[in-house]
């Protein structure tokens, strides 16, 4: 991941300031604590000119794609990853984080409270999917409320070129 200045390095390995873990700090990390380092990285090797909401964004989409080559082949993988070795999860953690940072990143640039904006969504989805009508189930929420069936794939002249609404 190069955040700018054209290091290959992760920027979740070399990040200004205190780095210890929240296990030796024994607290959490807030996103206001990562989004003023993110800063303070950025400002310090003046990356801010290159930290465009597009350059981000494509950023992000990139480590997304790394982040995806890892489970890549591997079918379904049981939660926890217990057939994982140490350095694939080293290495799962080191991806993760950069699109967490990423993400820190470019809605600070953007001007968006993420944690606000994910308490938000949380609330949004919470009335899109009530328990009582969603509970067990995978179905989209417009299925759920209007007891639609799932939606085609085609259009009504079955060429396949219609499009799947995904609900959200």
């Amino acid at each position: 991941m190069s955040m700018g200045g054209g290091t290959e390095k992760s920027f979740a390995s070399t990040a200004a300031g205190d780095m210890t873990t929240p296990k030796e700090r024994e607290e959490d990390v807030s996103l206001a604590e990562l989004k003023k380092k993110m800063a303070d990285f950025a400002k310090e090797r003046d990356w801010d000119q290159f930290h465009s909401p597009r350059n981000l964004l494509l950023a992000l989409v990139g480590e997304v794609g790394e982040l995806s080559e890892i489970f890549q082949w591997k079918g379904e993988v049981p939660k926890g990853l217990p057939d994982w070795k140490k350095e694939e999860k080293e290495h799962l953690g080191e991806e993760l984080s950069d699109v967490l940072l990423y993400l820190v990143r470019l809605s600070d640039i953007c001007g968006i409270d993420l944690g606000k904006a994910a308490l938000r969504k949380l609330q949004v989805n919470a009335n899109k999917y009530p328990v009582n009508l969603s509970k067990g189930s995978s179905k989209k929420h417009n299925q759920i409320i209007n007891n639609l069936p799932p939606p085609s794939t085609t259009n009504d002249n079955g060429n396949g070129s219609g499009s799947v609404d995904d609900g959200v």
